[in-house]
C-alpha cells in the first residue's frame, strides 16, 4: 500500500496554520485549486440544471427518438454520468500536475519547520 498522506496525531502540533495561510505558496496553492473548481462547479451545475429544466418543460424535445427505444432525455440523463467522471478524471490529472507539488512542498516545510522547534532548533 502507500504512503498516508495525513501526518500522525500530533505531528504538526505546534504549527501555527493562521501564518501558513498567509504564505505566498499556500495562496498559489489555494488560488490555483479555485481557479478550477469554481468554474468546474458552475458549468455543471448549469449543465445538470439545464436537463432539469428541459425535462421538465421540455417533453416534447426529450421525448425525441434517437433510435429504438432511446431518446433524448435518456441520452441527457447518462451524459450526466458520463461529464461527472470525465470532470473528476480531470480533476485528478490537474490537481497532480498543478496542486499536488505545491501542496508536498508545504508540507515539506511544515515538517521540517516542526522538527525543528522539537528539537530546540530555531525556525
Amino acid at each position: 500500500m502507500g504512503t498516508n498522506p495525513t501526518p500522525d496525531a500530533g505531528s504538526l502540533g505546534s504549527v501555527d496554520f493562521q501564518e501558513v495561510q498567509q504564505r505566498p505558496r499556500f495562496r498559489e496553492l489555494r488560488r490555483r485549486h479555485r481557479s478550477f473548481v469554481f468554474p468546474m462547479a458552475a458549468a455543471f451545475l448549469l449543465w445538470y440544471f439545464l436537463f432539469v429544466l428541459l425535462a421538465d418543460y421540455a417533453h416534447g424535445f426529450m421525448s425525441t427518438r434517437i433510435t429504438g427505444n432511446i431518446n433524448i432525455g435518456l441520452v441527457f440523463g447518462l451524459l450526466q454520468f458520463v461529464t461527472t467522471f470525465a470532470i473528476t478524471m480531470w480533476y485528478v490529472s490537474y490537481a497532480n500536475r498543478k496542486l499536488d507539488p505545491i501542496a508536498a512542498e508545504l508540507r515539506s516545510e511544515l515538517e521540517s519547520e516542526t522538527a525543528r522547534t522539537e528539537t530546540g532548533g530555531s525556525k
